[in-house]
This record gives structure tokens, sequence and C-alpha cells, in this order.
């Protein structure tokens, strides 16, 4: 499997998985409560800071960021058709800097680091009885895992249909995406009942 970690020596790098992961939950709760558009766009400006000052290479850190473009212009379009244009507007700047706030931290943040941090933050969960805390981190180890992935196999299906000389429709790769996603899953979660290792320690998901 593929990952999003980029492994790097910067600021964001250096710091604790829980400050980041804190940090990113405080900057989204003041991205969500803040309607100014001159605030946002300030949200969106130290985010595109902190994602572009990463040791990443201008390239591949454009071309990551290729997939969320297209949600946001998605949503952006489908605002500015139902809302006032200021409204649109506020709902893409409020998507990209959420959005490039969580591209900074899953490509400053290694997938254990992320597993660790959400389990030991799950824990309090557990005197409830109903889930278990590394569950939890795995479910979203997996997640994070799973994202480079489904990325490459749509682009997998694209160039396909490209060297047949057929016309490529981003809908038309929904389905095998989705066959070719849950066939994954199924195997992940057959090698991990077949190790045993369901809700034990996580540190070997790398």
């Amino acid at each position: 499997m593929q990952s999003l970690y980029v492994e790097a020596d910067s600021i964001l790098h250096r710091m604790a998985p829980g400050v980041k992961l804190g940090g990113l939950v405080v900057f989204s709760l003041a991205v969500f409560l803040t309607a100014n558009l001159w605030g946002l766009a300030g949200f969106a400006a130290i985010a595109a800071f902190v994602y572009f000052t990463l040791p990443i290479g201008l390239r591949p850190a454009l071309a990551r960021l290729v997939p969320m473009a297209f949600a946001v212009l998605l949503v952006g379009g489908f605002s500015l058709i139902f809302n006032p244009w200021e409204q649109a507007l506020v709902s893409v700047l409020r998507l990209s800097a959420l959005m490039l706030t969580a591209a900074a931290i899953t490509a400053a943040t290694s997938v254990p680091d992320f597993i660790d941090t959400i389990t030991r933050a799950a824990r309090p969960l557990e005197k409830t009885g109903l889930v278990r805390a590394a569950d939890i981190g795995l479910a979203v180890g997996l997640v994070i895992r799973f994202v480079p992935d489904i990325l490459s196999r749509y682009g997998a299906i694209r160039d396909a249909h490209r060297a047949r000389g057929i016309r490529f429709r981003p809908r038309g790769a929904i389905v095998p995406l989705i066959i070719l996603t849950l066939r994954d899953a199924d195997s992940i979660a057959d090698a991990i009942d077949a190790r045993g290792i369901r809700g034990e320690d996580r540190r070997n998901v790398k």
C-alpha cells in the first residue's frame, strides 16, 4: 500500500502527533465557526503557506491537490447554482482551508503515529463497552492508507481507457473503482482476522 506520509525534517514533522491532530481540530472548528470572507481567506492562506512550505517539492505537492481541487470545484459549482456567489465562495474557501490543512498533517505524520494518537484519544470510549480504542486507531490508519491507493486505481482506470482509445468519463470509473476498493478491503480484513491482530497493538501498520 502507498502512503501520503513524506519523510522529511520540518517544523511540522517534528511536532508531536497529538499536537498536530489537536491543532487540526481547533483549526477546523475555527474555520467552521467563521463565515466572514476575509477571515476564511486568511485561514486558506495560512493553510496554503503551511502546506507549500513542507519539503515535498512543488510538483508532487500540486499533484496531491488535484483530487481535492476537483472536490472544491464540484462543491463550489453546486453551491453557486443554489446560493448567492458570496455563500458559494464561503464554501470554497472553507473547504480549501480544511483540505490544505489535512493534506499538510497527513504529509507530516506517519500512519503509526496517527494510529497511536487516535488510539490514546479513544481510550475513554472503551468505558462504554461499545468500542475498542485499538480498533478505532486501526480503522483511521487504514482509511489514511487507502486514500493514495484509491487515487492510484483511479489513474490506472483512466489510463486504461485512454490506451484503448475510449473517451474517459469520471463517472464511468465509479463502479470499477468501488469494486476494486471493496476487493482490497476484503483482502485486508481477511489478513487481519487470519493474523489475529484485531484489538491488539497496531504499531506494525506502516
